[in-house]
């Protein structure tokens, strides 16, 4: 492999893709895609930006934290676990509030693991449904009660190629994302009508310290492998596609599933 394919790019600096609009991104506290997807929607000159995360220290140093790199003090953090009705409510109520209606949803909130089917337990499977996708769901029909009275609004959810591509030990993964690749679909067609866009990225492999954590390193070394350049995404990589589809520019862009991968099959 040459030097240059395995080269990371240079940061690329904000272009105001998101200028005035307000943008509220789940699981967004940490170093991950989420993390980054909200210090990009600062950079790209949103007006206000809520995060959430179920952590309640890691969800304030975030806040610090994007407040001090970006420069952008109506950074707000608000608790809330996906699987629980009552926290998304409560989520989505102070989001309205706080940031003066949403223009923005991004369904960041996600969890995978490893386990062979044989070995997977109801508990494991349902756990993994339960954020990934069906936290998901939860978010967008609370979201779009108040996108859809507007008529206008823009949701991106966080899919994977997984949803397209098999991998051992990842059926639970696997199923919920493409759940998720299905429920950006039918949902983009019925709010439509009402102006409100839906897409999502599908990112091959981005390295986080999440995913360091859950993965083995011969496995991420075999995944990145694969990749056409060598390596895996930069979580900000993943983020720019999600602003992209955020923004105006891809005002005709509705149930679009983007993938955010250079694999070479």
């Amino acid at each position: 492999m040459s030097k240059t394919m395995s080269n990371i790019p240079a940061y690329v600096e904000g272009h105001g893709l998101l200028k005035g609009k307000s943008v509220l991104i789940t699981a967004a506290a940490g170093a991950g895609i989420g993390f980054s997807a909200a210090r990009r929607a600062a950079e790209e000159g949103c007006r206000a930006l809520m995060i959430s995360d179920i952590h309640p220290r890691r969800l304030e140093e975030a806040v610090s934290t994007l407040k001090q790199q970006t420069g952008l003090d109506a950074i707000y953090g608000q608790l809330c676990n996906v699987t629980i009705e009552d926290d998304v409510q409560a989520l989505i109520a102070a989001a309205e509030t706080q940031l003066d209606g949403v223009d923005v949803l991004i369904n960041n909130a996600g969890l995978g693991g490893q386990k062979k089917v044989v070995d997977m337990s109801d508990e494991e499977w349902h756990r993994v449904l339960d954020i990934t996708l069906t936290g998901t769901f939860r978010m967008t029909r609370a979201m779009l009660v108040h996108m859809q009275a507007r008529g206008r609004g823009t949701i991106v959810n966080n899919a994977s190629v997984l949803g397209w591509r098999a991998q051992k030990e990842q059926a639970h993964y696997a199923a919920a994302k493409a759940g998720v690749m299905a429920l950006t679909r039918c949902s983009a067609l019925e709010a439509a009508e009402y102006g409100v866009r839906i897409n999502a990225v599908s990112p091959s492999i981005a390295l986080h310290d999440f995913l360091k954590k859950a993965s083995s390193e011969e496995l991420l070394a075999q995944l990145s492998s694969r990749e056409a350049f060598g390596r895996a995404a930069e979580v900000w990589e993943v983020a720019n596609v999600m602003m992209f589809l955020a923004s105006d520019y891809a005002s005709y862009m509705t149930g679009e599933v983007v993938s955010v991968s250079s694999q070479q099959a």
